[in-house]
């Protein structure tokens, strides 16, 4: 199994960072990595990134990266936000996004992932919901956004910022596409 993993914006993005200054890449980038050091014990899985630490990677870029590679699945992590970014919010908790159209083998992997990520982590459940995010229509095989709390949250910027909540959301993401495909350590 081919997964292309991407951290998504990157460290120039404007406006995507916690109140207090975290850049949302930084998140994103952990779990990517963490995700990829998971996956090196399974049997047949090959891990691409879209991301880079160099540039901030164009969505475009990171779509035509994945339907050119002909990856077998896009899995886009990010920090969500709510309000205008300058300010706490009560916003909370973790939703994974698939296509508007709703593919079944999306939504399907998409619920694994969802609860997955809220058993390990114990946040609020925000559930599946569709969206027509640009990475996932424009990828060409199964792809899931998976959002793994709020930066404008407090309680969840500060969680966001450790290593072990990193690690919480990489291994549970790990677990849900094993467990929806099957995959063999």
């Amino acid at each position: 199994m081919r997964i292309m993993i991407d951290a998504g914006h990157g460290y120039s993005t404007p406006g995507k960072q916690t109140v207090d200054g975290m850049k949302e890449y930084e998140f994103n980038r952990a779990v990517a990595i963490e995700m990829k050091k998971i996956f090196t014990s399974y049997q047949g899985v090959t891990i691409y990134f879209s991301h880079s630490d160099e540039k901030d990677v164009p969505i475009i870029e990171r779509t035509t990266m994945a339907n050119q590679a002909k990856v077998d699945l896009f899995v886009s992590i990010h920090a969500n936000a709510h309000g205008n970014g300058k300010e706490w919010t009560s916003a909370e908790g973790i939703e994974t996004f698939v296509y508007i159209s709703r593919p079944k083998t999306a939504l399907g992997l998409a619920s694994k992932v969802q609860a997955a990520l809220i058993h390990r982590t114990g946040r609020k459940n925000r559930g599946v919901k569709s969206a027509s995010f640009y990475v996932l229509k424009a990828t060409k095989m199964t792809a899931i956004l998976c959002e793994c709390g709020f930066m404008t949250n407090k309680t969840e910027a500060k969680l966001l910022r450790t290593a072990d909540y990193q690690k919480s959301c990489a291994k549970a993401i790990v677990e849900g596409i094993e467990s929806y495909y099957k995959l063999s350590k």
